[in-house]
């Protein structure tokens, strides 16, 4: 079983369905709930989008994204890198109008990352990046 697992990615939200299958062999064995394993994928995909639509709009499709994963004994964590511009994730997800009220896309993929995810941050890192790291119990 490979429970920890690196990927290094352009900035392309073409580059989703890449991420997708790439993550599909932190699932062995499979994670007894289809849901959560769902919920999973959900948080990972709302959380590269949100790097590429986001933090790194200005930036070149070359600059790389890099993501990390780790599987635990109860616990999938998720590590995505940005080198975008800073930002406060707590801030703006109170800005952010619930999702019932919520018709714009913008801050949706916040949301629901914040709603399904135990565990959720965007912290600035020693080497002037930020991580956004994600955590889900299961």
């Amino acid at each position: 079983m490979n429970n920890h697992i690196h990927l290094k990615v352009n900035t392309d939200l073409t580059a989703s369905s890449q991420v997708l299958s790439w993550f599909e062999q932190i699932n062995q064995p499979p994670i007894p709930d289809k849901k959560i394993w769902w919920q999973c994928q959900t948080l990972l995909i709302e959380g590269f989008a949100n790097i590429v639509e986001h933090a790194h709009k200005n930036l070149p499709i070359e600059t790389p994204i890099e993501i990390e994963v780790l599987r635990l004994d109860k616990q999938i964590e998720i590590r995505i890198w940005s080198q975008g511009e800073p930002f406060n994730l707590e801030q703006q997800l109170q800005e952010i109008s619930e999702l019932e009220e919520n018709d714009q896309e913008r801050g949706r993929g916040l949301k629901i990352m914040s709603a399904i995810a135990d565990d959720l941050s965007y912290e600035p890192t020693a080497d002037n990046h930020y991580c956004l790291f994600i955590s889900k119990y299961y």
